[in-house]
């Protein structure tokens, strides 16, 4: 419809008319070249945020890509397309978190949200990316607004809308109208923009190739800016979960607590052990122990080109079928396909030979390994019996059970190497194999020398540091750290394998010169043992293989050695345990070993005086004889004394001091230039230091902070730093948790996530909180004080009570309100874990909700933490005078009691008039009566009210919401409103007597007349002066006299009279005949609706049957497709 109005005009004054002048003036006077620039600034400036430190590791995890949408969109199609996509692999069940490689750098983990708002809570907490499926054929739907406030409360991750169903529009011109409107609302929630992909249709259960390719390579590249929340908190995504209670326990007690272990890949920042951490929907539990494991899907290593090669294409998806194998939550299912079942001979069903040989050339390596299981006989336990082992060439098979039969003296031999060089080390892997299987074959030829034997014992009671014989005896890669390991296995020599032969052989060997690296070894292992060993302190104070530090000492004082006293045994392998000497060693290093007869010097009281001047408490003759002790000690008081002992300053003391204090004055001088020299002018242009601005001077020195941290713990052992900063985020750990309830375990369903979100050392401890909060304006009832609300803060989803109020006056009171605001935000504060200020939050009415309205019932930010907070509600008490002087009353009815007027004395009162007073004493008698003064003078009618508050209590009600431990996961209720209890227990509304409406009988308040004296009234003018006149008392002349008529005035009195009589009856006849005609016309109009009526009930009914067919053929045509949709899906 056109608009008939005048077209608008452009204002040509006024203030936006002379603003429009200057901006064109401004363009008029730039260039092109400026305009560029000015633009190249502003987009510059947009792009300017708050930085924030990237915690996100050299090995990032995967990130989380959240699959969203109501049901029936399509999720599910989507992810199977897209794992095909990335990985080649077909899902037919797809549960919990899928995790793939999409590229040389980047991994990604899918899970698909359930349509519940649980569900949809959690992931919008640790989704990076969230795919928005729409059904294009019939719109949005409420879900979708729902996770989208849900988003922008928790941290607004990046969005994509995906449309699907678009195969069920036939005119392309509607499909393109659609389009369009769904991207303009779409852009209206997100941001101008926004990118939203297209799905055409389906093709054998998958969307178009192209298309899918299009949306991975989006993905593939997508870049996060980190969240506040994320960045200071560790969390993690379980997609595994295993119960490792003892079987015995559950079943004895199925409802006992169980022991949980859950997998997943760390996120956030670091998680350090004992800390506590928060399972949405389970509860808060103790982190009992936390490791790390190998990642079961890594990032591929040395590729060269630019795609991935088909075996980086890794799938790891636990929960789902995924090549076979199905984790459930007590037992892992592999699923075998085809039949491995070996036919029996006997019954005619195995096959021929050759059949049986193309049959093995068809199968793969794990088809081979299945069916050679099948024709083993024996049992593990047998084949370990029958085995024999033979440790020397030439020397006869050891069975398991062949014990040695000749008892002779037993000789050991005592493995012990040193860090070797630090070449050494680096070494290539491969040639360390090929020189390990060198020497295994010259093992045989290099053992067993007697005479050799004793030597080295004897150089062993001599030296420190003993060594081994052969390659054979050496440790493990665990001296790399300037530790000394001793071997646990030591070899009987003297036995039944011929010592005296494989002694010749030795000799001759060594005559060969094939052994010329063992010359002098001795010398060279303490030579490099004194040049590289290094105390490792982390070990030292945390322990190795879990030794507590505050048992190491008594550990390796208590453990003694002594080898004569160990018992001839007959086994072939004895572990041998350290020596006190090595564990001392292990333990610092750098202690040094000091025998007996050194120590007995000391006893000599020459030698003792001679350190004497050392100590505080040394002689002052001594110390006077000593050479250069101040020098060596300097400033010093002496504590017995008193008194102050300075050293001289030395030539190299005052050129350090001069040093010292040349830098302080070098880093002074550069602060200042950097504060003071840099500013910026007075265009407004950006602050630079040291040439930088401050956005990227605040980058680099985060850069370099990070870079610091890096570098502090790079050379670390990896447990070790594990211990000490936590484990790092991008690494696959293992969570165990004891005392878990049972309900976890027995309804796990993994398609709900498990989030596990690490809990700050302040976000422990409960109290009261205070938020801003805002009803939705979606929502469709305001909301009450004390209606049970529940929350989603940070990790946690609890219910709780809030008082909501307001500041007014000034901010200087809180009141309550009762009801919260229409438009506008108010304080509320409730009682709960207490999570730092600016974390943003939702709340819901219930979880369990499934109305059709919209379900977030209202959004806020946390203010203030403290833990108790004061609340005040009016409070107005009335009261009545009782006598009345001029500016004086008496007033009743206000109070019970002395007491109570008392702690109100200086109180301001107030009439309903408006006049103001004060509450000055109270009377003897009535009770609770006192006196008052007033502006003016009151009346005995006037009700005087006093304004007061009321501190209101708040209550501690704290109730999490454990929808993971219910059977039905969106089912969980908690505390009801008091109208739904009623209605479900069909209780009728309790009515109180004092709450009935009374009739309100008020006396009528008779007021005196005015009164104005004469001699007033005579010098008022004529417009103030009263004019109310009396009502006559007695009668006037002209009602009481009588009026006489003249002859002709009767005539024509008379004459008029019947003129009005004639033209009255014709009047009369005139309506009577239009009343006739009337109701004639009437009649007939009548009879016409009644004909009209009935032709029109023909034509409805003709009409709304032939609607009706229509309606039902497009309703059975829409039920078609959706089933073929659920089929499809």
């Amino acid at each position: 419809m056109e608009s008939s109005g005048k077209p608008h005009r452009k204002p040509t004054a006024g203030s936006k008319a002379e603003k429009k002048k200057e901006v064109k003036q401004k363009k008029h006077l730039q260039t092109p070249a400026e305009r560029g620039a000015q633009r190249n600034l502003d987009l510059e400036q947009k792009k300017l945020h708050v930085p924030l430190v990237d915690r996100t590791p050299f090995d990032p995890p995967p990130i989380v890509v959240a699959v969203v949408g109501p049901q029936g969109v399509g999720k599910t199609t989507l992810i199977r397309s897209l794992v095909k996509r990335y990985t080649k692999h077909n899902l037919n069940d797809i549960k919990g978190p899928i995790t793939v490689v999409s590229g040389k750098s980047r991994r990604i983990t899918f899970f698909e949200c359930n349509n519940d708002l649980n569900s949809m809570i959690d992931i919008a907490k640790v989704a990076d990316l969230v795919l928005l499926l729409i059904d294009a054929s019939f719109g949005f739907e409420m879900e979708t607004f729902e996770f989208l406030n849900i988003l922008q409360t928790h941290g607004m991750t990046r969005v994509m809308g995906v449309l699907t169903h678009l195969d069920g529009f036939k005119d392309n011109k509607r499909l393109k109208k659609t389009k369009k409107r769904l991207k303009q609302r779409f852009w209206t929630e997100i941001y101008q923009g926004a990118k939203l992909f297209y799905l055409s249709g389906i093709i054998n259960g998958k969307y178009p190739k192209q298309e899918v390719l299009n949306l991975s390579r989006f993905i593939s590249v997508m870049k996060f800016r980190p969240l506040i929340w994320r960045n200071n908190h560790p969390y993690l995504l379980a997609d595994r979960v295993e119960d490792l209670s003892d079987p015995e326990m559950v079943r004895n007690n199925a409802k006992a607590d169980r022991t949980v272990a859950l997998y997943g890949y760390l996120r956030g920042t670091n998680l350090k052990e004992n800390t506590k951490i928060h399972i949405a929907g389970a509860g808060d539990f103790n982190l009992n122990q936390l490791s790390f494991l190998p990642d079961p899907c890594p990032l591929p290593t040395r590729v060269g080109r630019k795609s991935l090669s088909e075996k980086h294409k890794l799938l790891y998806a636990p929960m789902s079928d995924v090549s076979g194998i199905l984790y459930d939550k007590d037992a892992v299912y592999i699923t075998v396909p085809g039949n491995f079942t070996k036919k029996n001979k006997e019954g005619g069903d195995e096959k021929d030979d050759s059949d049986s040989d193309d049959e093995l050339e068809e199968r793969t390596v794990g088809e081979k390994m299945v069916f050679d299981l099948q024709d083993s006989k024996n049992t593990l336990a047998d084949k370990i019996a029958e085995s024999q082992l033979r440790i020397f060439k030439d020397s006869a098979p050891v069975g398991a059970n062949a014990t040695n039969s000749e008892g002779g003296e037993r000789r050991r031999r005592r493995a012990v190497f040193d860090k070797q060089n630090d070449e050494d080390d680096e070494g290539d892997e491969d040639e360390d194999e090929d020189e390990d299987d060198e020497n295994e074959e010259d093992f045989d030829d290099d053992e067993g020398g007697n005479e050799k034997e004793e030597d080295w014992r004897e150089e062993q009671n001599g030296e420190e540091i003993p060594y081994a014989d052969t390659d054979s005896d050496l440790g493990s890669d665990d001296e790399e750290d300037g530790y000394e390991e001793t071997s646990d296995v030591e070899h009987d020599e003297e036995d039944e394998f011929g010592g005296e032969n494989i002694e010749d052989d030795d000799d001759d060997y060594e005559e060969s010169g094939n052994l010329k690296w063992k010359q002098n070894l001795t010398e060279k292992a303490a030579s490099s043992f004194e040049a590289n060993k290094r105390t490792n302190l982390m070990k030292l104070i945390y322990g190795e293989d879990g030794i507590v530090p505050e048992t190491n000492i008594e550990d390796f004082e208590d453990d003694r050695l002594d080898s004569g006293d160990e018992d001839d045994g007959d086994e072939l392998f004895t572990v041998v345990k350290p020596s006190n000497k090595r564990r001392r060693m292990e333990v610092d290093s750098f202690k040094v070993e000091v025998l007996d007869e050194e120590l007995k010097c000391w006893d000599e009281e020459e030698i003792l005086e001679c350190i004497r001047y050392r100590f505080i408490t040394g002689d002052e003759v001594a110390k006077a004889n000593g050479e250069g002790e101040e020098e060596v000690y300097g400033d010093f008081e002496d504590l017995e004394t008193g008194e102050a002992h300075k050293a001289q300053p030395t030539e190299s003391d005052e050129s350090d001091k001069l040093k010292a204090l040349a830098a302080r004055k070098a880093e002074l001088k550069r602060k200042f230039d950097a504060e003071y020299d840099n500013k910026s002018d007075e265009e407004g242009e950006t602050l630079e230091v040291d040439g930088k601005n401050i956005y990227e001077s605040a980058k680099s020195d985060m850069a370099k902070q990070q870079q610091l941290n890096a570098e502090e713990f790079a050379d670390d052992d990896p447990e070790l730093r594990a211990r000490v900063e936590g484990y790092r985020p991008g690494q696959y750990v293992r969570v165990l948790i004891h005392n878990m309830p049972y309900e976890f375990v027995e309804n796990l369903n993994p398609a709900f996530p498990v989030v596990i979100g690490g809990l700050l050392a302040t976000e422990d401890s409960f109290g009261f909180m205070q938020v801003r909060i805002k009803k939705h304006r979606w929502f469709h009832k305001i909301l009450k004080t004390n209606d049970p609300l529940i929350f989603s803060i940070g990790w946690r989803r609890f219910q709780s009570l809030p008082t909501y109020s307001i500041l007014d006056n000034g901010g200087i009171r809180n009141r309550m309100l009762k009801y919260t605001p229409e438009h506008m935000h108010c304080l509320a504060s409730f009682f709960g874990p207490i999570t730092p200020p600016n974390t943003g939050f939702c709340a819901v009415q219930s979880v369990s909700d499934r109305s059709e309205s919209f379900r977030i019932c209202a959004t806020g930010v946390v203010l203030d933490i403290n833990k108790s907070t004061e609340i005040v509600k009016k409070l107005k008490l009335t009261g009545v005078p009782s006598k009345v002087y001029r500016n004086t009353a008496f007033v009743k009815d206000m109070f019970s009691s002395g007491l109570e007027v008392a702690k109100f004395e200086g109180a301001a009162i107030r009439t309903v008039s408006g006049i103001r007073g004060q509450i000055k004493k109270r009377l003897p008698k009535p009770e609770g009566s006192f006196r008052a003064t007033f502006e003016d003078k009151i009346l005995m009618s006037d009700i005087i009210f006093l304004r007061a508050w009321y501190p209101v209590k708040l209550k501690r009600f704290y109730n999490p919401v454990t929808s993971l431990l219910q059977s039905g996961k969106n089912e969980w209720q908690g505390m009801r409103l008091t109208g739904q209890i009623r209605r479900d227990m069909n209780l009728k509304t309790p009515l109180r007597d004092d709450s009935k409406y009374k009739p309100i009988v008020r006396e009528i308040r008779r007021f005196n007349a005015l009164k104005i004296p004469k001699s007033l009234q005579a010098d008022l003018p004529f417009a103030s002066k009263p004019k109310l006149l009396r009502k006559q008392s007695k009668p006037t002349y002209e009602t009481k006299r009588a009026v006489i008529m003249e002859p002709q005035e009767k005539r024509v009195y008379s004459l008029i009279q019947a003129i009005n009589t004639v033209k009255n009856d014709k009047i009369a006849k005139r309506k009577a005949k239009q009343a006739e005609k009337k109701s004639e016309y009437l009649r007939k109009r009548a009879k016409e609706e009644e004909k009209t009526a009935q032709m029109d009930k023909v034509r409805r009914k003709e009409y709304f049957l032939k609607q009706g067919q229509a309606e039902k053929r497009a309703q059975a045509a829409e039920d078609r497709v959706v089933k073929r949709r659920r089929k499809e899906d």
